[in-house]
């Protein structure tokens, strides 16, 4: 099933919900209504402006569809903005007589004729306005390029909410327009030449943007011009236009809180064949997945144990225990359909598209937490979302803005599809370390094992049975990777500085030696380890404990790089094995060496605690 299609068979669930406006509608910011006399006099003015923001904010009212505009002036019916309404904008407004025109003819032309008290009102008005009143009552500033709609004095609905505004729309959509075989539903029907605006996709124009638009002679064949190249019936168009665009508004429950990378993604069930309760609880659930914990300190035991219940209910799917066991209003089989969306220009691109039964995508989920896991764990409660993930392991300076976008849509279409992830992942969390992110938070060691792990389970023969050299989720001392050793070693003489010099370093072995210690440890090595002599003298004198301690666990590492005297390391280490490299230094880093001994992340006090809440 194509994107369209699962679009337009959505619109009838949110259509029955009230969650999507009537055909030939849509849902537009309105700031202002002007109150009509009956001979057409404007009496008053209803600011619809919601007050409880920061700054004033318009409403969301179901008007008529919205005219498409490039750089042509097209009025919409019933309401516009201030300049086509009234000829009055706050700028220069070079065209807006042109445009208070335009607005005059489209209208009068349809409403000539009624006899609808609310409509002759409103062709009265037009008939009669001049830009000039406007400096008067009951007009104010704020009005200006804002949008307007119409009501009658005394009556409770809109002008356009009136049964002869509706029958004005439906008589203007019935006339006109070639007729072709919808691609959405296969019926010969009248096709949209210009495919709906999409509104609502982080970093796209804010008048909205084109998933399916032909704007070019390369783009199109056989003389065919626009939205002939794919055609879409009226109502296909409208149908899918709605239904996206309402799964798009932010509060929308259908939309993930955050964009992954540069995508914004939403997602929904299919009720067909489970009934509308399963395919409500299978979008609930999976929303609750991806909503973030809160910041607030007095609502995070709460939100723990509810992350905690939904972490136990994926596992719970991924282990294979039936749905309707774990909660009786999820049934097997509900089909499911995850949509993530690029800004491109004025047009969209799809990041990524995934059909699947919601339990498959469960299994899917829990297996990333299951590649994800490291002990101990970065994060108090449930695994991160991606866009946390990706933020500690990828972004500069931790900022949601620098995620690599690309790299945020695979690693999604990765977990969503089962398969590998990308390798950029792991290049990327390698790169921030080597530019001095702290691989001692533990986040870059569980992207790093998540990519080697998931690659070394694709690769074995039986998927459900780990094999002997596999990376570890904890400290694993006969782990045979010499990079997971080689970070071990180097962890051991970080922990050899500190308890010889205390905290008080202004540069550690692990600021200064890291980058290069894990990409070319035959360079590096030796002079750590020449240096570290002097450490480990000081710890002899002042701690004989913590030296004893030390001195045993240079010895088993080193005897598990190699076995032989004298020391033999490695000129450079692959990728993946500075990934380990990366992974057996946060393990060796967190261990406890011997019976009451702390561990380095423990004795490290200048490591702060990590802003765990996973949005």
């Amino acid at each position: 099933m194509t994107v369209l299609q699962a679009l337009n068979g959505y619109y009838d669930r949110m259509a029955a919900r009230g969650e999507a406006e009537s055909p030939g509608y849509s849902r537009e910011k309105i700031s202002f209504a002007i109150v009509l006399s009956n001979d057409g006099t404007p009496v008053d003015r209803v600011d619809l402006r919601d007050f409880n923001a920061k700054k004033p904010q318009p409403r969301l009212l179901e008007v008529p569809a919205a005219a498409k505009r490039t750089a042509g002036i097209q009025s919409n019916i019933f309401w516009d903005k201030s300049a086509y309404v009234l000829g009055r904008t706050a700028g220069e407004g070079h065209r807006t007589a042109q445009e208070h025109a335009a607005f005059k003819h489209a209208n009068l032309a349809r409403l000539a004729g009624s006899n609808d008290p609310g409509l002759v009102a409103l062709r009265l008005f037009l008939e009669s306005w001049v830009p000039a009143r406007f400096d008067g009552t009951p007009f104010v500033p704020d009005m200006l390029d804002s949008n307007i709609v119409f009501q009658l004095d005394g009556d409770s609905q809109w002008l356009h909410q009136r049964d002869a505004a509706r029958a004005v729309l439906a008589a203007s959509a019935a006339t006109g327009g070639k007729t072709d075989t919808c691609l959405v539903t296969g019926i010969e029907a009248p096709v949209r030449r210009l495919h709906p605006t999409i509104k609502g996709v982080e970093g796209a124009q804010s008048s909205g943007a084109a998933l399916v638009s032909f704007n070019l002679d390369a783009f199109t064949s056989y003389g065919k011009d626009q939205g002939d190249n794919a055609p879409t019936s009226d109502a296909s168009a409208f149908r899918y236009g709605a239904a996206l665009n309402r799964m798009l508004d932010r509060t929308s429950r259908n939309r993930l809180p955050r964009p992954v990378g540069d995508a914004t993604v939403v997602f929904w069930a299919d009720a067909s064949g489970v009934g509308e309760d399963a395919a409500i609880a299978a979008e609930d659930l999976w929303a609750a997945c991806f909503n973030p914990q809160a910041d607030d300190a007095d609502k995070l035991k709460e939100d723990a144990g509810e992350a905690a219940k939904l972490y136990s209910t994926m596992q719970q799917v991924a282990a294979g225990r039936p749905l309707r066991d774990i909660d009786p209003k999820l049934r097997e089989g509900v089909r499911f359909h995850i949509l993530g969306l690029a800004p491109n220009a004025a047009r969209l691109s799809v990041r990524f598209w995934v059909v699947d039964r919601f339990e498959v995508f469960a299994r899917r989920l829990a297996d990333h937490y299951s590649d994800l896991s490291i002990e101990p764990r970065p994060w108090r409660a449930t695994p991160p979302s991606v866009p946390r993930l990706l933020v500690k392991t990828t972004a500069l300076q931790e900022k949601f803005d620098n995620i690599p976008p690309l790299l945020a849509g695979e690693v999604m279409r990765a977990i969503l599809s089962g398969g590998l992830y990308p390798r950029t992942l792991l290049t990327a969390a390698i790169i921030r370390l080597r530019a001095g992110d702290n691989p001692g938070t533990g986040w870059h060691a569980a992207a790093i094992r998540a990519v080697l792990a998931r690659a070394q389970r694709k690769n074995r023969t039986d998927p459900d049975t780990p094999e002997k050299g596999e990376t570890p989720v904890s400290l694993d001392r006969e782990h045979s990777n010499k990079g997971y050793q080689l970070g071990r070693l180097f962890a051991v003489y970080e922990l050899a500085q500190r308890a010889a010099l205390g905290r008080n370093v202004n540069s550690t072995i692990r600021d200064k030696y890291f980058g290069a210690a894990s990409s070319a440890p035959a360079s590096i090595f030796p002079m750590i380890i020449r240096n570290s002599q002097n450490h480990l003298s000081k710890v002899r004198k002042d701690k004989p404990g913590w030296a004893h301690l030390i001195e045993r666990e240079l010895e088993e590492v080193m005897g598990r790089i190699t076995p032989t005297k004298p020391l033999s390391l490695p000129r450079s280490l692959r990728l993946e094995d500075q990934g380990e490299f990366a992974i057996g230094y946060y393990h060796q880093r967190t261990a406890k060496l011997g019976d009451g001994a702390v561990s380095l992340a423990q004795q490290d006090e200048t490591n702060q605690e990590e802003d765990d809440s996973d949005d």
